[in-house]
């Protein structure tokens, strides 16, 4: 045991500076992205701000287009796509906003109950000795944690939300002077979310510490036994950001292609298409503001279950307030490293061709990890003592800093690797997506054979990983070891978001330019940018365990439950994606049907009847799923006990990390070969195409299967995992007091 080198002092100072200087960081990114305008005003109009206020010639003059009716388009554009995702998204609040504050009334009852709310104090859980605040203070402040846990969710995913609605059109205009240009936009866009995402969870975590610290005093196993709510709200709020977003992304898209693509021949995100609107915003309501959402409940999660574990290590009870932030410290030099890497996309290197674009993204992932290697050395130097102990089921194990090093360090670069193998498992510059796309020419049937086969196979390398991440970190660290491993693969986040926002900021650019009307050559600068964006967003995901007796019948029927449950949660996930696909590809015929001169071109589609069906669809659809996953562990808990309910979370997570790595891969692999085959860069690409090919219809009926498994379905389960584990955490109390009902029974 030993003092550490960073004085308390300094992490109350540290933390909260590297959380301002990450929101300062994303607000400069967000005044350079506005430099490009989207109005006609004197700036752009004028002789003195020619070409949109720079003075390159754009593609549109070369081919005679005028660029004031081009920047006019966009504008409108934009902001009918804001306006849609906006109105959704507050519909959708309003729903979950009332089953959260259901919930939180739940948590408040339930935890309050385990001492028949009594407000006496009572004797701490591991040390009988010390008296410790009484279960209603953990009630009450359990669930004032989840609300702020939900409300910076929501708060992250609209945030999100509107930044990428502010800068699509700005990224199409500047593919107008080339796409190094657009690239730099769509980049710093995702930054900005990625930094304000980052930042803004670590300073609403941080001071929701110290202010329940001002209660809890010395008492820190109960202080971050009720932190431990801020992760569950944030991750319930992913849960149907990501459904509700990802059902009404895929229904638009889905109906878009089928009908557009495959029966009427027509360009992708063609005006003439009336799902063209409701696609461009699902891209925003589901891929950033469910995205959003979604990594900040990993964050959330990861920090709270790392802080809980070190509670009741000798950092809590020996009250060393800078070694028990070490995860807090983690992800503010996370944020640093990030910055830092940002520069080397935005300023320091100029990607000037489009063969550029997807190793630039690339250099970031293997950048940030390996500054970030350094950072947690550096971390852990001056934040641990040279040794410790932590809490291993009963016994106290020692760890030595650098062991904990490893354990964070190992959970970085297997997040590197798993990155890695998902870019070569979905990438169409690597041969399993051109094998998917060969396998086009006999037909959609062997399209869709191909792509199962390598979904299923790209799942070996990722577990693998997981698994060695697991063993080292449990046997270095036991629990806190795995814990600090998840949040090592977590600390790059603020990149890893801005890649991910990038994607969708970059697909909404191309549908802009082909409804604005814009050169074929601006469209083709856009779809480069957006193929890398979706072979590089690869975020590794929070790895558990748990150690459970499988020979005991109450753990083996919570193990073959547990396993089934993400087979059920898809199925109803995939299902309300068809089912809403379904009266949007009806509504998108009848259209097409009934509208005079509208595949002419003379006559306006209805997009406005179309959002609404998405928006109908997706709202209603997503209560069942989410209801599964809340109400399980309560429903477990409280019939069947703690060891029932430990197979359920161990046989969930077994069985779900599968699933969610396959259906994601397969979902990109089958986008990435239509892209293959639209592209037609290389010879082979060209003999499947062109587009409207047989080939090319069969490429596009495999991304339509595959849209709500790579959008819906397959990050969902990430959630359901995660969700599941801590709400089990949080409601550990009473379910050890009052469950396991018909056991007792019978």
């Amino acid at each position: 045991m030993g003092a550490t080198i960073l004085p308390d002092l300094g992490t109350e100072i540290l933390i909260p500076v590297c959380a301002l200087i990450g929101i300062g960081f994303a607000l400069v990114q967000w005044v350079i992205v506005s430099k490009v305008t989207v109005s006609i005003d004197s700036k752009s109009s004028g002789d003195g701000g020619k070409n949109n206020g720079y003075s390159e010639a754009f593609i549109e003059e070369e081919e005679g287009i005028n660029d004031h009716s081009v920047v006019h388009k966009c504008a409108e554009i934009q902001n009918a796509i804001s306006e849609g995702a906006t109105s959704f998204l507050f519909t959708e609040y309003q729903y979950v906003g009332v089953f959260m504050v259901a919930f939180a009334i739940l948590i408040f009852l339930f935890l309050g109950s385990v001492e028949g709310f009594s407000t006496k104090n009572q004797a701490c859980t591991y040390d009988s000795s010390r008296m410790c605040k009484p279960a209603l203070a953990t009630a009450v402040f359990s669930t004032i944690s989840f609300l702020l846990g939900a409300v910076t969710s929501v708060i992250s995913g609209f945030l999100g939300m509107k930044i990428a609605t502010y800068a699509n059109a700005r990224t199409t205009l500047e593919a107008r002077k080339g796409v190094g240009k657009a690239f730099i936009v769509a980049f710093r866009s995702g930054a900005v979310m990625g930094f304000l995402l980052a930042a803004n969870g670590l300073l609403v975590l941080y001071i929701t510490i110290n202010l329940f610290k001002l209660y809890y005093g010395d008492d820190w196993e109960g202080l971050f036994e009720a932190i431990t709510g801020y992760g569950l709200g944030g991750s319930s709020m992913a849960l149907f950001g990501r459904v509700g977003g990802g059902i009404y992304t895929k229904a638009a898209d889905v109906g878009a292609d089928l009908v557009g693509k495959v029966e009427r021949n027509i360009p992708e995100d063609d005006p003439r298409n009336p799902a063209v609107i409701a696609d461009n915003v699902g891209d925003n309501v589901g891929d950033i503001a469910g995205m959003g959402s979604d990594l900040f409940g990993s964050y959330a999660e990861s920090s709270c279950a790392a802080l809980v574990v070190a509670s009741i290590s000798s950092f809590g009870v020996n009250h060393e307030f800078t070694a028990m932030l070490y995860p807090l410290l983690i992800s503010s030099v996370g944020i640093l490293v990030c910055l830092l890497t940002t520069l080397f996309a935005t300023d320091f290197f100029e990607v000037k061709s489009v063969k550029e674009i997807e190793p630039a993204l690339k250099k970031q992932l293997v950048i940030s990890t390996v500054l970030m290697t350094i950072g947690i050395a550096l971390v852990s130097w001056i934040a641990l003592p040279s040794t410790f102990t932590i809490f291993n089921f009963g016994i106290q194990k020692e760890v030595q800093s650098w062991q904990l090093f490893l354990c964070v360090g190992v959970g970085l670069w297997a997040g590197l690797i798993i990155g890695f193998v998902t870019e070569y498992y979905t990438s169409n510059a690597y041969s399993p997506v051109q094998d998917v796309a060969d396998s086009c020419r006999t037909g959609a049937a062997t399209n869709i054979i191909f792509g199962l086969a390598l979904g299923y196979k790209s799942v070996i390398i990722p577990i693998f990983a997981i698994a060695i991440s697991i063993f080292v970190s449990f046997s270095f660290a036991a629990m806190y070891g795995i814990a600090v491993a998840a949040l090592g693969m977590l600390s790059t986040i603020a990149t890893g978001l801005a890649i991910d926002a990038y994607g969708p900021i970059s697909d909404n650019a191309g549908g802009i330019a082909e409804m604005a009307g814009m050169s074929h050559r601006i469209r083709e600068r856009t779809d480069a940018l957006d193929a890398a964006g979706n072979t590089t967003a690869a975020i590794g995901n929070r790895a558990g365990i748990s150690t459970v007796d499988v020979l005991t019948p109450k753990v083996f029927i919570g193990l073959l439950v547990g396993a089934m449950l993400p087979y059920w949660f898809s199925a109803m996930t995939m299902k309300s994606v068809g089912s809403a696909a379904l009266k949007m590809v009806e509504e998108v015929r009848r259209q097409f049907n009934t509208i005079p001169g509208l595949m002419e071109g003379t006559a306006k589609p209805d997009y406005a009847n179309c959002v609404k069906i998405s928006t109908d669809a997706s709202i209603k659809e997503m209560i069942p799923p989410g209801a599964l996953v809340m109400l399980t562990p309560l429903i477990v808990g409280i019939l069947f006990g703690v060891e029932t309910l430990s197979g359920v979370l161990a046989g969930s997570l077994v069985s779900g990390v599968q699933i969610a790595i396959s259906a994601s891969n397969t979902g990109g692999a089958w986008d990435n070969a239509k892209k293959y085959i639209e592209a037609g860069a290389s010879e082979h690409a060209r003999t499947l195409g062109p587009k409207g090919s047989d080939s090319h219809k069969a490429a596009v009926i495999g991304d339509t299967v595959g849209d709500p498994l790579k959008d819906t379905s397959g990050p969902s389960l990430n959630i359901l995992i995660k969700l599941m584990a801590v709400e089990s955490l949080v409601f550990a109390p009473f379910f050890a007091t009052h469950g396991g009902l018909l056991f007792k029974i019978f």
